[in-house]
């Protein structure tokens, strides 16, 4: 293995199945297995082959059926353990042992009952019994970083006199900071493999305090050259060291770290997307690399300069790791994002269209938390319609319920000016409340011909967009309008069809 070759080893399926509520089914595991191969971990860690028969022939199954990465199994210090273990694996193209003893002292006297030198003798003997099966043997002293060191040295010391050819360094329960992992890491390569090239120190970092990616990816400095990881970070309690945000970073920072890895970065998030559907664990939408917000840009600013050119806020390819860019409208959108939304639904505005549909999204936006294509088009037809004011509506109020009359009060203007005049009307509802206050805003009598209130899309926040068409002496107008709000979209709905029998009374073309 080159020394600038970096290994990754994958836990999903053996670590990461621990998590409370993951149990996978053997073939369940196996489409997992096979979507690693085809991102091209190094390791696969197909499970536990002794904690139960469904867990054997899981493992067994992986290790028949996929090629490409080496397929391990976990075993206790135990001759049971390891045996189980190499039944397992043994058909692999390719296969390890990875056998694990505690070496900290509370995991000896609470969990194991045994005594230091008990639990070095273990080491030892199973070490060996592994080596007999195969020659790719994995030993870790758990709960490393609670150990002490000369003691967790000593058994790494042992498990490579036996045959171990990695030697891997678990911060099991998340209770290192870097500045420790890297000090006691630097010890293992310097005391351990003292100048051998033929053994290589791994690690396994879990995130109780949020640092496992961190820990792993510091330890490179100390001549780690595998690291350890789940998909999506999954695993017990905080879970496991991310293996997409270590594949990333090591890919994206080359000049800090000095490593390569071999993954086809394009399968991280169909990869990352299977794990989450088959153990029914969402993504967060914040997470590195693979969330749903790792590539979207919402804010005007960051939009704008996205657009001009992608390296002024995405250090990585959206396409590299199998995502896309994404330029999410809402309150904080600039022109630049709406133009470029526009743009991609082949939409062409004249600037003063232009202008007018931005108005109107971005109060649309300042209501929902995300404005999707089908509002934007309801928004940009809406634009497409405006026709001159005679009346507008300022603002309104409604009340109602079971037991009291509806009733609306509008407030509006007229033409040109600013000053406003208040009207309130009852009715069967809400609507038609609304409906008598502008009728005495205009002056107007109009008859409803129809009325129709057409969702744009679903939800909570759901955008309607409302027609309305009246008739006046023989005269129809129509009117529409979009919000989130039924009743309001309602009544500017009816202000719109209203100024059109008022402009075509007075001449103005409509």
């Amino acid at each position: 293995m080159p020394q600038d070759q970096l290994i990754i080893f994958d836990t999903t399926l053996r670590d990461g199945e621990q998590a409370p509520g993951i149990a996978l089914t053997p073939d369940e595991k196996l489409t997992i297995a096979r979507q690693l191969a085809r991102l091209r971990v190094d390791v696969i860690e197909a499970g536990f082959a002794a904690a139960s028969d469904g867990d054997f022939y899981g493992v067994s199954q992986i290790a028949k059926l996929v090629r490409g990465p080496v397929i391990a199994s976990l075993a206790r210090c135990t001759p049971d353990d390891i045996d189980r273990a190499h039944d397992a694996v043994r058909h692999a193209e390719r296969h390890r042992i990875h056998v694990f003893q505690s070496t900290s002292p509370i995991h000896m006297e609470r969990m194991l009952r045994m005594t230091p030198a008990e639990v070095m003798q273990s080491i030892i003997e199973s070490v060996r019994r592994a080596r007999r099966y195969t020659d790719d043997v994995e030993f870790s002293p758990q709960d490393a970083t609670r150990s002490d060191p000369d003691f967790m040295i000593a058994t790494c010391k042992a498990a490579v006199r036996e045959g171990a050819t990695t030697i891997n360094i678990p911060d099991t329960v998340g209770f290192a900071t870097p500045q420790d992992y890297v000090e006691l890491l630097r010890r293992v390569y310097d005391e351990v493999l003292e100048g051998r090239d033929d053994v290589i120190v791994s690690t396994h970092c879990h995130n109780d305090l949020g640092l496992a990616v961190a820990n792993s990816l510091t330890a490179i400095h100390a001549g780690a050259r595998q690291i350890e990881g789940a998909i999506n970070g999954i695993g017990e309690r905080a879970g496991n060291t991310s293996t997409e945000e270590v594949i990333m970073a090591v890919t994206t920072r080359q000049d800090h770290f000095g490593v390569e890895v071999g993954a086809n970065t394009a399968e991280i998030v169909p990869t990352s997307r299977l794990v989450s559907r088959l153990t029914g664990y969402p993504i967060q939408f914040n997470k590195a690399v693979v969330g749903r917000n790792a590539f979207a840009h919402e804010s005007g600013i960051h939009q704008h300069g996205v657009l001009r050119d992608r390296e002024t806020y995405e250090i990585m390819d959206p396409e590299s790791v199998g995502a896309t860019s994404q330029i999410v409208l809402g309150k904080h959108s600039g022109r630049a994002g709406f133009a470029d939304a526009l743009a991609k639904l082949d939409i062409v505005l004249e600037d003063d269209q232009f202008n007018e549909a931005f108005l109107a999204f971005k109060e649309m936006a300042d209501r929902k938390v995300e404005i999707n294509e089908q509002e934007l088009r309801a928004i940009i037809r809406h634009g497409h319609r405006r026709v001159p004011h005679t009346i507008r509506m300022v603002s309104m109020r409604v009340h109602g319920g079971t037991d009291v009359e509806p009733t609306a009060t509008v407030v509006v203007t007229r033409g040109e000016g600013t000053e406003t005049e208040e009207f309130t009307g009852t009715g069967g509802g809400m609507v038609d409340a609304t409906f008598a206050a502008l009728k005495k805003a205009s002056g107007l009598e109009p008859h409803l011909l129809d009325y129709r209130v057409v969702p744009v899309t679903s939800g909570a926040d759901a955008m309607a967009e409302v027609n309305v068409v009246i008739q006046l002496n023989g005269m129809s107008r129509s009117g529409r309008a979009i919000s989130t709000d039924v009743v309001e979209g309602s009544g500017r709905a009816f202000v719109e069809a209203l100024n059109g029998v008022l402009n075509a009374g007075a001449g103005v073309p409509v």
